[in-house]
């Protein structure tokens, strides 16, 4: 399985604490070494660094790591391959342009005997993940002829969500810069740190961060994570079938589906 990172903020914010802690995870302290990917929003741009190395020997990594780049959305990826070979073409996140926004789409899981009749948006690579954003995203040009909110878009998106995860495991992260939508299948946890901040120690690398000296008393910052990144703080572990969907750090709607 692969390992899934999200952040929506209210400011823009670096998530290089939260990624340095993700690329330990692949080929360090856990098995994802087929490559990596983090797309950071800026505005309606989107700055994407892939690389079908591990994550913790890649230089492209080390750069993301030193420069740390500020943005409000963030969707991130380790790769554990199961379907579709190691390649660039494969590497997560997946973009695709919709009403003039950048879609970005992350997903950990597999989905047996997948294979969706494609119509206008069809996939590079040969993943199943790309299969479903693909699918997705023609379900929504189907179903909307022109951009609606993101609250009107989310029937649509929870019930793909849930066909998806009716074939196999489907935990995801999808945004088009304004919002970020999860879903979980199998496994996902969440944080929003606000006022009063504190320290937060990574659980695979040596490293702590004092948030107070970091952020003002109006920061909202949440992130989204397979595992918990962090050792002393409290997660909220998402449920098999709960959804949510997030705009400038804070839950703006969630759901629970059935089995």
């Amino acid at each position: 399985m692969c390992e899934l990172l999200g952040m929506s903020a209210n400011v823009p914010t670096d998530i290089v604490f939260s990624f340095t802690g993700l690329m330990q995870r692949g080929g360090g302290t856990g098995p994802h070494r087929d490559g990596w990917g983090i797309a950071f929003y800026e505005g309606r741009g989107l700055r994407l660094f892939q690389d079908p190395a591990a994550s913790v020997e890649s230089e492209v990594a080390r750069l993301v790591q030193r420069d740390p780049i500020k943005s409000e959305t963030v969707i991130g990826h380790i790769r554990q391959a199961n379907v579709g070979r190691v390649c660039l073409a494969n590497t997560h996140p997946f973009v695709r342009e919709l009403w003039g926004r950048n879609w970005c789409f992350a997903h950990n899981g597999q989905l047996a005997g997948f294979a969706p009749r494609f119509d206008f948006y069809r996939p590079v690579g040969d993943t199943d993940s790309e299969a479903a954003f693909c699918d997705l995203l023609n379900r929504v040009r189907g179903a909307f002829h022109e951009p609606v909110p993101a609250e009107v878009l989310l029937p649509v998106l929870v019930q793909a969500a849930q066909e998806y995860r009716g074939k196999g495991v489907f935990n995801c992260l999808l945004s088009d810069g304004d919002w970020l939508f999860c879903f979980c299948s199998t496994k996902l946890a969440q944080i929003t740190r606000r006022a009063p901040f504190g320290p937060a120690r990574l659980k695979d690398v040596d490293v702590t961060v004092d948030f107070q000296a970091e952020t003002t008393p109006n920061d909202v910052v949440t992130v989204i994570a397979t595992d918990p990144l962090t050792a002393n703080d409290r997660w909220n572990l998402l449920r098999p079938g709960e959804w949510s969907l997030w705009r400038r750090g804070e839950r703006i709607a969630q759901g629970q589906m059935g089995e």
